[in-house]
């Protein structure tokens, strides 16, 4: 027999009603007769907001899901999340929850809600309390439909029909920018951050609700591509968390406002990713930290084969809504639709999926995907990059030989910035073959200072500027960005290790042990931050600090090394005499210039110029910092010193 709504309501609320009194603080909530107390005056809530409040006070102290959640109190009725954070923040309000340190309904990041207050039971009584606010069931479905429509009436937008296809990239991330801009316009744009600190907001992991493990890669891409537009949007107002920060909290259950302490962000964009017969269903929140308001939220329904553009009404009003915060330019480039091939475009997530994965087997797979993409679209400027990239590292690895892989790497990034000149990761790929490559460090400086002006928000863009201005000698600069970095990028170990060797390379000595061992809380085992901070402690004198850091040190190579300049500075000269013969007899091949570095620093001058000229031979990178290695000042009053930087093209 069918049921009306009315009585499919009635069928949930019977289930729920389990005559009992929950206490929790002052209030009292009595679930036979469905009234909320907060000390003798009743509090106002809807049928379902109650229904919420009731599960949650049922299960207290651990974590409901979304999924649990709504099943409890709709059951098999199709209800969009973004209403359920609606009753959450309803009842945030009728409950005065607004403390961090006293909140009773706490945001698990892109899982559910906890509710922490301590709870005790008892049967409720068989007498209705005087005053009590009871919302019957036929108030219930005009109550909850106008809860469910209170979602900033200034801000709503009609629902858009987005398509999935030929304009991919644009119908996922810049139809979800477009979507999160005037979002981002209406609730920062009217703010003024203080003078040294920008809005900050953290895009979480999508979640994988499609219950394929294999379209992780789809959610992570999304993830990605959503931060890196979002990254470009009024980058002087508004900071975006990097993917690596957030990344790490894909499998945590962590407290939303434990994320905002540890990112240093107001706002979190909550992202889940479901998929229903040829449609993909993506859901986003944004939520404020200091009082886990949910400002927003939107469903997007994405057709999987639909081949058409994104020209909806929702698109063309938030585009108009955000020129007042744009530069005309910017303007320009939103609107400007960039359509790219769907299976190109699932064929680049999956490569850069497996370039994120760092091993040799994965960087041959990472090609496959990338070429794939390439070919499927050969208009793909950013694949390219990618193909790029990917066959530096096959170089750098020998899994092809090294000319092949530099001159594939470069035909590769020439072929980006032909099809987009304005592309900040072509010119970042550019600045590394100029870098690693050509021993043009002067190019290849104007090409990543090129990438951060066309892309301020990318951290690894911003480190490598860092890096490249240090090693020039602009160590105001690169300290800068170094810092910039570690705000983009708070929970990446490898933006604290370039702080900690920028501060080296200036003599800062504490503060870069301090920065280095911040990049060892957060990676135990980066093998940089174990090398910069046994030669900061060489520096400082400190060599028996130095010999049990060494022992962290995973690569032999570099382990040697510094033992080399270790047994040095403890005066155990005939122990660094025998390293260092090891050293040489293994690694003069390759390492010219870390031996160069010993004999400088052991103040034998000759030698370190015959290992500097053999370093050139070699093509060494570690030649960029000639000009500003601590290990190397023995060298500074020497004329051949000078010389040696001219003939480098390093600024004397």
């Amino acid at each position: 027999m069918a049921l009306v709504m009315g009585d499919l309501g009635k069928d949930r609320e019977s289930s729920l009603a389990d005559g009992y009194l929950y206490r929790f603080g002052q209030f009292v909530l009595d679930s036979r007769k469905r009234t909320l107390f907060r000390a003798d005056s009743p509090v106002s809530v809807t049928p379902k907001a109650f229904d919420v409040l009731h599960f949650l006070v049922q299960n207290p102290n651990r974590l409901v899901t979304k999924e649990e959640l709504l099943q409890a109190v709709w059951g098999d009725t199709f209800v969009e999340e973004g209403n359920l954070t609606q009753y959450i923040s309803h009842l945030r309000k009728a409950l005065g929850d607004n403390s961090e340190d006293t909140r009773l309904i706490v945001t698990i990041a892109r899982k559910g809600y906890q509710f922490t207050g301590d709870v005790t039971v008892a049967e409720a009584p068989d007498t209705p309390r005087q005053a009590a606010i009871q919302v019957s069931t036929a108030e219930s479905a005009l109550a909850d439909t106008q809860t469910a429509l209170q979602s900033h009436t200034d801000e709503a937008v009609p629902k858009a029909r987005v398509h999935w296809g030929k304009a991919a990239v644009v119908g996922v991330s810049a139809a979800l920018l477009l979507v999160i801009s005037f979002v981002s316009w209406r609730h920062f744009g009217g703010m003024t951050p203080p003078r040294s600190q920008k809005i900050m907001l953290a895009v979480l992991p999508f979640e994988n609700l499609t219950g394929d493990p294999s379209k992780e890669y789809l959610a992570d891409g999304l993830t990605e591509e959503t931060i890196s537009q979002l990254g470009r949007l009024n980058p002087d107002q508004l900071g975006v968390i990097a993917r690596t920060s957030v990344m790490g909290y894909k499998y945590k259950d962590e407290r939303l406002d434990q994320i905002g302490r540890d990112l240093s962000v107001q706002y979190v964009l909550e992202n889940s990713l479901r998929e229903s017969g040829n449609h993909i269903r993506l859901t986003t929140q944004l939520i404020q930290v200091k009082d886990q308001t949910h400002l927003w939220s939107q469903d997007y329904d994405y057709p999987v084969k639909d081949f058409l553009t994104v020209e909806d009404d929702l698109s063309k009003a938030v585009a108009h809504e955000i020129r007042v915060r744009l530069t005309s330019k910017q303007q320009a480039e939103l609107a400007q639709s960039h359509p790219v091939n769907p299976e190109a475009f699932d064929a680049y997530l999956q490569g850069y999926s497996f370039f994120q994965r760092n091993t040799n087997k994965d960087a041959d797979m990472a090609a496959k995907y990338y070429e794939r993409a390439t070919q499927l679209d050969p208009s793909y400027a950013l694949a390219w990059v990618g193909l790029s990239r990917t066959r530096n590292r096959q170089a750098n690895i020998a899994q092809i030989p090294a000319e092949e892989g530099h001159r594939l790497a470069r035909d590769a990034v020439e072929r980006a910035l032909s099809l987009n000149p304005n592309l900040a990761e072509a010119h970042a790929q550019m600045g590394r073959i100029k870098r690693l490559v050509d021993f043009d460090w002067a190019g290849a400086d104007a090409s990543i200072q090129r990438a951060v002006e066309l892309e301020p928000g990318n951290p690894e863009n911003v480190r490598l500027a860092s890096f490249s201005a240090a090693m020039l000698g602009r160590f105001d600069e690169g300290l800068q960005l170094a810092r910039r970095a570690v705000d983009l990028d708070p929970l990446n170990s490898h933006s604290w290790e370039q702080l900690g060797e920028t501060e080296f390379f200036m003599g800062q000595l504490d503060e870069a042990a301090a920065d280095s061992k911040k990049a060892l809380e957060l990676n135990p085992d980066i093998v940089s931050a174990h090398t910069s901070l046994s030669q900061i402690y060489v520096m400082q004198g400190r060599p028996q600090d130095a010999l049990r850091e060494i022992e962290r040190v995973g690569d032999d190579p570099m382990r040697t090394f510094l033992y080399a300049i270790t047994y040095q500075a403890l005066g155990q000269k005939k122990e660094s005499d025998a390293v260092l013969g090891e050293y040489i007899a293994k690694y003069h091949a390759s390492d010219a210039y870390q031996i160069a570095e010993v004999y400088a620093f052991r103040s034998q001058s000759d030698e370190a110029f015959e290992w500097l000229d053999r370093a050139y031979a070699q093509r060494d990178p570690g030649l960029i910092a000639t000009k500003v290695a601590p290990l190397l000042k023995n060298l500074h009053g020497d004329p051949r010193y000078a010389a040696f930087l001219k003939k480098l093209n390093l600024p004397i």
